[in-house]
């Protein structure tokens, strides 16, 4: 068997940090709920002028204040998926060379039958 050669780690290939992590998602929790007052605030506003097109603005920011907390809890407590480990991987890959067609033995090996009775 071939050993392959040592592969380094590169800091490129790192993932972000835990509190880099949890500082992007309050972040855009922060943002979201943000744009989420603004339209409790527009809608309040323009029930209170009476403003021209209401039937068309209201349902918008009430879709904003229904919306947007359920996306902004669902987006703060998504994480990026886990890479799994590089060895995990060669293992696999490995395993699958092992066990394709071409390395099992010819009595192993999947074969037509052919019958020539009707």
């Amino acid at each position: 068997m071939k050993r392959q050669a040592y592969q380094p780690i590169l800091i490129t290939d790192a993932a972000r940090s835990q509190d880099d992590q949890l500082r992007s998602r309050e972040r855009r929790y922060l943002v979201m709920m943000s744009i989420r007052a603004v339209c409790i605030i527009a809608g309040a506003i323009l029930v209170g002028v009476e403003a021209p097109l209401l039937w068309l603005w209201l349902p918008l920011c009430v879709v904003g204040m229904v919306l947007l907390p359920w996306l902004a809890v669902l987006l703060a407590n998504d994480r990026p998926p886990k890479e799994q480990h590089r060895l995990a991987n060669r293992l696999r890959r490995r395993h699958v060379a092992e066990t394709s067609p071409r390395a099992l033995a010819a009595e192993e090996r999947p074969h037509r039958i052919i019958d020539a009775e009707p």
